[in-house]
């Protein structure tokens, strides 16, 4: 257990200072290509659900099983060398730089002036149109991303690890790239990708509440509101969101920048309505971008600091 408490705060700080070198394959491009080639074989005929089931099975399976192997050999022959390896299996499958680069990608020629390639670079990180958002509904794009993928990127892998290693990461990074690629609410998914997106869901519960919490009572209240009042409004605005685990994040960041986020979103044209949530004391505008970063990198901090707690006290009694 000290040894996986060792690895998990070397690789957040890899994570934190060096992020995904651009030029390395990832692992996760790995487990796409798996899913992608399973569904082409699988997702056509009768018993999609089963067959989805079995999508999962093999992928979540084989990508435990390998990292895993990889670790505990590591381990079989030094203890070094196997806290060496799991870190940085940990520190790859952390997102939290490279969820700061991309929302940087926009706030730079939103600051600058240039709205056109902002909404481009939007795009490569939402599934949204952004061809005609305005300077606040593209910030509300990078903001929202930033609060949900605090948890998806960051501290729900890591709460894995620390349960389970660096095995249990990969666990749950093959689960939410699973969740990313099949769990659609379309003709073609929606039997197929049950399982995936129920399974992300329930591993999903405990680090969307967790985070969306400490976001609450760890970072900047820039509404002025106080903090009953905040946490009231969390509780509730956090269930309208369409999915079980993002409104906890969403709603959190709302709050204690005075925002609002949610609103109208078109997806190739056609209109999608999410509940709105937290108020409006401000106008969204870039700087906001910058202080969803700040608690991002805030909220990993204390979820390790946590963690790191749990995990000594659980040494110590053991």
């Amino acid at each position: 257990m000290l040894a996986h408490i060792i690895a998990c705060t070397i690789g957040v700080a890899l994570d934190w200072l060096i992020g995904d070198p651009p030029k390395m394959p990832h692992p996760v491009r790995w487990i796409g290509t798996l899913i992608a080639k399973l569904t082409e074989r699988l997702n056509k005929g009768k018993h999609r659900k089963l067959k989805g089931l079995l999508l999962v099975l093999i992928v979540v399976g084989l990508t435990t099983t390998i990292t895993f192997a990889v670790i505990y050999f590591a381990y079989s022959i030094n203890v070094i060398l196997g806290i060496f390896v799991e870190s940085i299996l940990i520190a790859v499958g952390l997102a939290g730089k490279s969820l700061k680069q991309a929302a940087l990608e926009v706030y730079n020629p939103l600051v600058s002036g240039d709205l056109q390639e902002a909404r481009v670079k939007l795009s490569w990180i939402v599934g949204r149109d952004t061809d005609y958002l305005s300077v606040p509904e593209v910030t509300r794009g990078v903001v929202e991303t930033v609060s949900e993928n605090t948890s998806d990127g960051v501290t729900a892998p890591l709460f894995w690890a620390f349960l389970f290693g660096g095995a249990g990461l990969w666990m749950y990074k093959a689960v939410n790239t699973l969740d990313s690629m099949v769990a659609y609410k379309n003709d073609r998914f929606v039997d197929f990708g049950y399982v995936a997106a129920h399974v992300d869901d329930v591993l999903n519960y405990v680090p969307s509440r967790m985070t969306g919490l400490l976001l609450m009572l760890g970072t900047k209240n820039e509404s002025g509101k106080p903090v009953a009042y905040r946490m009231k409004g969390w509780l509730h605005d956090a269930k309208k969101h369409p999915s079980p685990n993002s409104g906890w994040l969403e709603a959190a960041t709302a709050y204690q920048l005075g925002i609002q986020l949610g609103g109208v979103n078109r997806y190739k044209g056609i209109i999608s309505n999410r509940a709105k949530m937290g108020e409006c004391h401000y106008e969204l505008g870039p700087q906001h971008i910058i202080r969803s970063i700040k608690q991002m990198q805030i909220v990993t901090i204390l979820f390790w600091l946590l963690m790191v707690i749990l995990g000594g006290f659980f040494v110590v009694i053991t």
